[in-house]
């Protein structure tokens, strides 16, 4: 019997995909994003894929929808209002907050076995670690077992450096979380493992890859009829093309002559103009903006080469136009850091 999964803010569906691949069964996921919902159902077809705001839901219809049917309840709350400066009023009652304990109320009323809570690093020391403190206190009041740790995505097979903070709460009478167990990958999979094999239709208009899979990661990226979704090929002006040109791997805007620039500034960030070096895991995927260039051309990455990146395989399909295809890769949680996560808890669930 699978265990079930109910995802809470879940984007397109990285850390649900994560979960489906370690042997879950995805039973719903609700977000505000009607992009991101129109990729989660195309993707979790057999799922329910509800775009409402979270706080729209009162108790009788969380029931209604999942009562008895989630074993474990993953998601991404906004968490920016725990602050230890604002003593005036109640955690609860900070706006900010909202969503937070929107997901805690979830978890009162379904009771799930397990809980995975995904956060920014800066959250484990905004201030002096009050809001992480704050985030195990409410979780252990609601009869869990926590332990919180950054993980770096690159550790567990995903061509890319990201730091995310992941909480794992699992019921006290079931057992602990032990983080210790965790699986990482033996190698670190470098930008050219992900999408050097796309090089070959940066001229074409096929999208198909004719040539085989010649790693286990390509193996697992590959769709089955070997189509590229979501690989729309755009070069940004002949200013910023010229720009790049100046830019090796792993170099960025300080690579730029001067002259190049319509204003002189010596506080750009280092992100900016970056280029991403083919032998190493890429930096942190954006959400599309001018801060990391392809490896070999002039250009951002394509939805499908930054998806690659964040090890989403190739037959995901992101809906939305380009801007938001990219939108939402940059904000998923990786997929292959979240099926490590989900492998972590599922002997303890299993035994339950």
């Amino acid at each position: 019997m699978k265990l079930k999964v109910l995802d809470l803010f879940c984007g397109a569906g990285g850390l649900s995909l994560g979960f489906q691949l370690a042997g879950y069964k995805i039973i719903g996921g609700i977000d505000f994003y009607e992009d991101a919902i129109n990729t989660y159902k195309k993707n979790f077809k057999n799922s329910k894929s509800i775009c409402v705001d979270i706080k729209t839901i009162d108790d009788r219809e969380i029931k209604n929808m999942f009562e008895g049917k989630v074993d474990v309840i993953i998601g991404g709350p906004p968490c920016q209002g725990f602050s230890a400066g604002n003593r005036q009023q109640k955690l609860e009652n900070d706006p900010r907050n909202k969503l937070f304990f929107e997901f805690i109320r979830f978890v009162k009323v379904l009771k799930p076995k397990a809980i995975v809570i995904e956060n920014v690093r800066q959250i484990l020391t905004k201030n002096n670690g009050f809001a992480k403190n704050k985030i195990i206190e409410i979780l252990t009041n609601e009869g869990y077992n926590v332990d919180v740790r950054v993980l770096c995505s690159s550790d567990y097979g995903v061509p890319q450096n990201r730091n995310r903070v992941i909480f794992i709460g699992i019921k006290k009478e079931i057992g602990e979380v032990n983080y210790d167990k965790i699986k990482k990958g033996k190698n670190k999979v470098t930008v050219e493992e992900a999408i050097g094999e796309l090089y070959a239709l940066e001229n074409s208009d096929s999208r198909i890859l004719n040539e085989p899979p010649r790693t286990k990661f390509q193996k697992y990226l590959r769709a089955k009829n070997n189509i590229v979704l979501n690989h729309d090929i755009q070069y940004p002006n002949e200013k910023v093309q010229e720009r790049m040109k100046y830019v090796p791997e792993g170099g960025n805007w300080q690579n730029v002559p001067e002259e190049l620039w319509d204003t002189k500034r010596d506080n750009r960030h280092s992100s900016a103009y970056k280029r991403l070096k083919s032998d190493e895991p890429s930096i942190t995927i954006d959400t599309g903006h001018m801060n990391y260039f392809h490896p070999k051309f002039n250009r951002i990455p394509t939805a499908r080469e930054s998806a690659r990146l964040q090890s989403f395989p190739d037959d995901f399909e992101f809906c939305g136009t380009k801007t938001s295809q990219l939108k939402q890769v940059g904000n998923a949680v990786p997929p292959l850091m979240a099926k490590a996560v989900a492998e972590l808890i599922k002997e303890d669930l299993s035994h339950e």
